[in-house]
C-alpha cells in the first residue's frame, strides 16, 4: 500500500508517496538523499541511524515512515548552517577528537543535540545516558563525552536564538 506523507525535514516541508513497509532510515537515504544517516545493525541496537523527531532522538531503522506524518525530522545534514558552517556540537566533536572513524558520529551528534536542547549543563551521567543507545566501534567514548561537555559550554555561551 502506498500513501503520500508530508513532514518537515531539516526545516523544509517535504512530501513523498511511500510504501507502508518502509522504515524512515530507508526513505531518508533513498528518497531524500540524506546519506549522513547510516545503517549499522538495522535492528535498533547501534544508534548509527539516530535522527531527531520532534525533539526526541530515535532510531530511524525501526521507525515506520508513516509515523512521521506531520512531524519534524532533523538529520545530521540539518545541523549545518549557512555556507557549510558546522553546528557548535559538530565543531566540538572535531576539535575534541569525538570523531574518529566517523561512522557513529552522526548518531552520536544527534543524540547529543537532543540532550543539549533540553539542558546546557548535563552531568556526565546524563551525557552517558543520552548516548547509551549509540555504539562507537573505535571505543572513543572518553573523547565523545569530552566533546559533548565542550559543546554544552559553547552553546551556553551563545545566544539561544
Amino acid at each position: 500500500m502506498k500513501k503520500v506523507i508530508q513532514f518537515t525535514l531539516n526545516g523544509n516541508e517535504v512530501s513523498a508517496e511511500l510504501e507502508s513497509h518502509k522504515m524512515l532510515l530507508e526513505v531518508l537515504r533513498d528518497t531524500f538523499e540524506m546519506t549522513g544517516t547510516k545503517e549499522g545493525c538495522g535492528q535498533g541496537e547501534c544508534g548509527t541511524c539516530t535522527v531527531i523527531i520532534d525533539g526526541v532522538s530515535i532510531k530511524s531503522c525501526l521507525y515506520p515512515v508513516f509515523e512521521v506524518e506531520g512531524k519534524s525530522v532533523t538529520t545530521i545534514e540539518g545541523l549545518v548552517g549557512e555556507g557549510g558552517k558546522l553546528h557548535p556540537i559538530q565543531e566540538a566533536f572535531v576539535e575534541k577528537g569525538g570523531i574518529q572513524c566517523g561512522f557513529c558520529s552522526p548518531g552520536m551528534i544527534l543524540s547529543a543535540k537532543a540532550l543539549l536542547d533540553e539542558t546546557w549543563t548535563p552531568s556526565d551521567n546524563e551525557i552517558k545516558r543520552a548516548i547509551s543507545g549509540n555504539l562507537c566501534r573505535c571505543t572513543g567514548y572518553v573523547q565523545i563525552i569530552d566533546s559533548i561537555r565542550d559543546a554544552a559550554t559553547r552553546l551556553s555561551n551563545q545566544d539561544p536564538k
